[in-house]
């Protein structure tokens, strides 16, 4: 005797189940296609240029102007001058515009060329594609920001140290100074990329990028109490404040921990406009 014998029968149009996509899958492809893009490299490469011309010609104008300074003139710059020029102001103004344009283009190389549709379709849990996006751009554009620093530290002590005003590490206030202007970079892309999410076009994300994070805090001045507390806000006088010891405006000064603060909230609100804002457009 024998059993019987039981068929399955599969409907033909059944759906297939597909597993779901690694994170660390997303982190590199993301990474593959950010750098596959042809203005990656050269935004990079630009930036760091322009940060380094910065310093370097910071560094040698004081250099070549040590022999017009008098004795209490040079133990001053010694205890100042020195830190600021291993990152001035102008080298972390370039490094914001810089790395803002690359977290935009990040997003943009897609959304201009219409591929983020076929990004979707291949991987429909969206918010973890721009997870992906804003973890490659976090981790690149660090590692700039940490490059960066280091270097131009180096190039303006190389260059001081012809007029033994060059000092090191130890240095009281250098390590902050450093800290600060890597951390620059990754807050900067990030809200580049908030931007470029909410906007999608590349000439206006620009324009908003530039206005956002330099023209702002240029046209707010430290004389009234609202612009004062406006400028505190943005992401280069926070750097200011975390990078040097003293107050940036005496009126009404403010703390390093609300200085962190700040940067804190643009990294986690730009963060959650990459992330979100695509499960709720069309693209």
């Amino acid at each position: 005797m024998t059993a019987p014998t039981t068929t399955m029968t599969v409907a033909p149009n059944a759906p297939t189940l597909k597993p779901k996509a690694r994170f660390a899958d997303l982190f590199a492809a993301e990474w593959i296609k950010l750098w596959s893009l042809r203005s990656t490299p050269w935004a990079f490469a630009a930036t760091v240029a322009a940060v380094l011309t910065v310093t370097v010609t910071a560094a040698y104008a004081d250099s070549q102007n040590w022999a017009q300074y008098d004795e209490q003139h040079r133990e001053y710059f010694r205890m100042f001058g020195t830190v600021g020029d291993s990152f001035p102001t102008g080298a972390a103004t370039l490094l914001i515009l810089g790395a803002g344009a690359i977290g935009a283009i990040t997003i943009l190389g897609e959304y201009t060329t219409g591929m983020i549709r076929t990004t979707f379709t291949a991987v429909p849990a969206r918010r973890s594609v721009m997870a992906a996006k804003v973890a490659v751009v976090t981790v690149t554009t660090t590692v700039l920001g940490v490059a960066l620093a280091l270097v131009s530290f180096g190039a303006a002590q190389g260059i001081l140290s012809g007029q033994d005003a060059a000092v090191g590490f130890g240095h009281h206030g250098v390590v902050r100074l450093l800290v600060a202007s890597a951390v620059l970079a990754p807050v900067s892309a990030l809200v580049g990329m908030g931007l470029a999410a909410v906007i999608r076009h590349s000439a206006l994300t620009i324009v908003a990028t530039i206005t956002l994070l330099f023209v702002l805090p240029s046209l707010l001045n430290s004389q009234k109490h609202l612009t004062v507390s406006l400028l505190h806000m943005t992401v280069l006088q926070a750097w200011r404040r975390i990078g040097y010891e003293q107050a940036t405006t005496t009126m009404w000064p403010w703390t390093v921990t609300g200085a962190c603060t700040v940067l804190a909230i643009w990294v986690l609100v730009a963060a959650v406009l990459a992330i979100f804002t695509s499960n709720h457009r069309d693209q």
